[in-house]
């Protein structure tokens, strides 16, 4: 996936973002863009760091990668949950069954996309969540127990 060139800057509110993402050139690419159409982005490899990162800042949206090495993408989603971040979470994963998506919306993703996906698909979907994101307070989320 290339990011292509800034269509936009985001319209009013700069969103604060993480990308949780092992694949450091997509990761990256990423970033590039997501700059480049109005976000405020920082980027981790792993979902420990992830977690420790999120537990210090307040962001608004989290693109994690579901297929992360050492702690898994569903097991940051729940932590997410755990500590009760108001980050709505965009599930990114190439495992893209229908069961997949369901147990990605189950551990508390917001939204879930498929690898490999459109650049201007993920910026529409993030600029939603964004939205959702302040427009409503967040539902409950599955805890850890």
């Amino acid at each position: 996936m290339t990011a292509p060139p800034p269509t936009r800057a985001s319209v009013g509110r700069r969103w604060r973002l993480l990308i949780v993402e092992d694949e450091v050139e997509l990761a990256t690419t990423l970033a590039e863009g997501l700059r480049g159409d109005g976000f405020a982005v920082d980027v981790r490899h792993d979902g420990a760091t992830a977690i420790t990162y999120l537990a210090q800042h307040d962001l608004d949206l989290v693109v994690l990668d579901r297929d992360l090495p050492g702690l898994h993408g569903d097991a940051v989603c729940r932590a997410l949950a755990a500590i009760d971040h108001p980050a709505r979470v965009l599930m990114l994963s190439a495992a893209g069954s229908s069961a997949d998506r369901v147990t990605g919306f189950e551990v508390g993703a917001d939204d879930y996309l498929t690898k490999p996906f459109e650049y201007a698909e993920l910026v529409a979907r993030l600029r939603a969540l964004g939205r959702l994101r302040h427009a409503a307070p967040r539902p409950d989320r599955p805890r850890l127990r």
